[in-house]
């Protein structure tokens, strides 16, 4: 009895961790796809590929994060503003899944903050009293559950940067944001291989901007 139950264990051990590597090798080829997407097609092919992952594994906040992130970015490759809101609103159904499996997990506060800022690029004169405040709220409740996150360091930074340039006050407390979320980067461990990983190249030409 004893060794019947053991080999079940074993058993079941040997296919989760199959079925996990092979979810991680899956989720790692879209993630990519998402990163280099350029055009509506190649953000619906990831998008696509990740709602089939998110359906076969509804426990993992994992997908439905990347496919509103890719929402979220494809928003800012579209002109006309009721798509971009249109976009927008599907990026936070999405990001409300995610949320619903992981309330305080820093990378999705800040991917929240990050559709609020979108948002308030869609119609900064109408729109940034009301979106500033929330994004910078949402980074800001990232940073109390990881304190060493770079990508929130990163978006609260130059959601200080606008705001200081907006109201034509000094911008290097938002400058030495953004100069730390690029320390945190060389040092930031991720808590697995899918976790994300962008915003460096995004933070050094934030930067930069800086010594203009």
């Amino acid at each position: 009895m004893k060794k019947a139950i053991i080999t079940s264990l074993m058993t079941i051990l040997v296919f989760s961790v199959f079925g996990n590597e092979k979810f991680e090798k899956a989720m790692k080829k879209n993630i990519e796809l998402v990163y280099s997407a350029d055009s509506e097609e190649s953000y619906q092919i990831a998008i696509n590929n990740l709602t089939r992952i998110a359906d076969a594994e509804p426990e993992r906040w994992e997908p439905e994060y990347y496919i509103a992130f890719a929402y979220t970015l494809y928003s800012f490759d579209e002109t006309k503003s009721d798509k971009k809101d249109a976009l927008l609103a599907i990026a936070q159904q999405h990001l409300d899944k995610a949320l619903n499996l992981a309330p305080e997990h820093a990378e999705l506060l800040t991917l929240q903050g990050f559709i609020y800022t979108a948002k308030l690029s869609v119609d900064p004169a109408t729109r940034g009293q009301k979106y500033s405040g929330m994004a910078m709220q949402k980074y800001n409740q990232a940073l109390q559950q990881d304190p060493e996150n770079p990508r929130a360091l990163l978006m609260l930074g130059q959601m200080m940067y606008g705001t200081a340039q907006f109201m034509g006050s000094s911008t290097v407390e938002a400058c030495e944001t953004i100069g730390k979320s690029i320390e945190k980067f060389e040092t930031y461990k991720t808590e697995n291989e899918i976790a994300p990983t962008w915003g460096k190249g995004q933070a050094e030409r934030a930067y930069q901007q800086c010594g203009e």
